[in-house]
C-alpha cells in the first residue's frame, strides 16, 4: 500500500494504472475510520482493480464555531486498518496542495436539495462537499466512487453533480453500518459522553417506530413527523435540529408518504450533531 500527500504524485499514479487498462474505486473520507468506512473499501476491494481511499479533513466544508480544529485525525492508525483491506493506495494531501494560495474555484450546486436539512442549518457546507469532491474525482479519475448513505443528502447531491456535470464514474451507494446497539456509526461518536450516548440510541428507535406506523398504513407526513419529534424531545439532552420527510430520489416535497420516501434526522446531544436516516418504500 502507497500513501501519497501530493497532488501531483496522486494524479501520476492514478493515470500510470488507468493507462494499464485497470479499474479504479475511490473512497473519499476525512479520516478516523470505523467499520462503516471499512464497509465501503470492502465493496470498493470487490468491485475494482485498484482501491484508492482519500484522508482529507476539508476546511471549506465547515463553517464557523463548527470542529474543523478538533476532529479526530489519526492517520497511522487509519492507514494500518486500510492496510488490513489491501487498499493499494491511500490519498492524504495537506491542505496547501488541495488549496493553494489564490486558489478561487468552486463546484456548487444550487436549489432545494442543497436548501434544505443540513444545507439550511450549515450554510456553505455543500458548496465544500461538492468541491473537495469533484477535486478528488479529477485527481483519481475513479471509475465507481463509493458513499455510505447515512449522509443521504450529501449522497444525493454528490449524484446530481455527477450527472450535471457528465463525470464519467458511478456512485455507489452503500447502506449505513450501526453499532450492535443501533446507533449510525460515525467518526464524531467519540464526541458523546456516556449519558449522551445511551440518549443518542432514539434517533434509530425513532425511525423504526416511524417505519412500522408507515408499513400500518400511515400516510400523513405531519403526524409521522410529529410522533418522531415527541420521542426523540422525550430526550432531556436532545436538541432537535431537523426532522425531514421527503422524496428519497432528490428531496422534494411530498403531499404524503408514498413511493420512496426519505426520513432524516439531525440532533444534537450536548455539543455533538449527529444525523441518521431510513429509505421506506410503500
Amino acid at each position: 500500500m502507497q500513501i501519497f500527500n501530493s497532488v501531483k504524485e496522486m494524479q501520476d499514479w492514478c493515470k500510470k494504472h488507468k493507462k494499464q487498462g485497470r479499474s479504479m474505486g475511490l473512497v473519499p473520507t476525512m479520516g478516523y475510520l470505523h467499520e462503516g468506512h471499512i464497509s465501503l473499501v470492502k465493496a470498493a476491494r470487490q468491485d475494482c482493480d485498484i482501491v484508492v481511499v482519500s484522508i482529507f479533513v476539508n476546511p471549506i466544508q465547515f463553517g464557523q464555531g463548527e470542529d474543523y480544529g478538533s476532529y479526530p485525525r489519526e492517520l497511522e492508525r487509519d492507514s494500518a486498518l486500510l492496510l488490513k483491506e489491501n487498499t493499494d493506495a491511500v490519498f492524504a494531501p495537506s491542505v496547501q496542495d488541495m488549496y493553494p494560495a489564490g486558489y478561487d474555484t468552486f463546484a456548487e450546486v444550487f436549489g432545494d436539495i442543497t436548501g434544505k436539512m443540513c444545507g439550511a442549518s450549515r450554510p456553505g457546507h455543500f458548496k465544500g462537499v461538492t468541491t473537495v469532491v469533484s477535486k478528488l474525482f479529477h485527481i483519481c479519475q475513479p471509475d465507481r466512487a463509493y458513499f455510505g448513505q447515512k449522509d443521504a443528502q450529501q449522497l444525493l447531491i454528490i449524484k446530481k453533480m455527477v450527472r450535471d456535470l457528465n463525470f464519467p464514474l458511478e456512485i455507489v451507494r452503500m447502506p449505513i453500518v450501526r453499532e450492535s446497539d443501533g446507533l449510525a456509526m460515525s467518526s464524531r461518536n467519540v464526541y458523546l459522553n456516556e449519558e449522551e450516548r445511551q440518549q443518542a440510541l432514539v434517533l434509530s428507535q425513532a425511525l423504526k417506530m416511524a417505519e412500522k406506523n408507515i408499513r400500518d398504513g400511515e400516510r400523513e407526513i405531519e403526524k409521522i413527523r410529529q410522533q418522531i419529534k415527541d420521542m426523540i424531545e422525550a430526550r432531556p439532552l436532545a436538541r432537535i435540529d431537523y426532522i425531514e420527510i421527503a422524496s428519497g430520489q432528490d428531496l422534494s416535497a411530498l403531499e404524503e408518504i408514498q413511493g420512496g420516501v426519505l426520513i432524516a434526522l439531525a440532533v444534537k446531544f450536548g455539543k455533538t450533531r449527529l444525523i441518521d436516516n431510513l429509505l421506506v418504500e410503500v
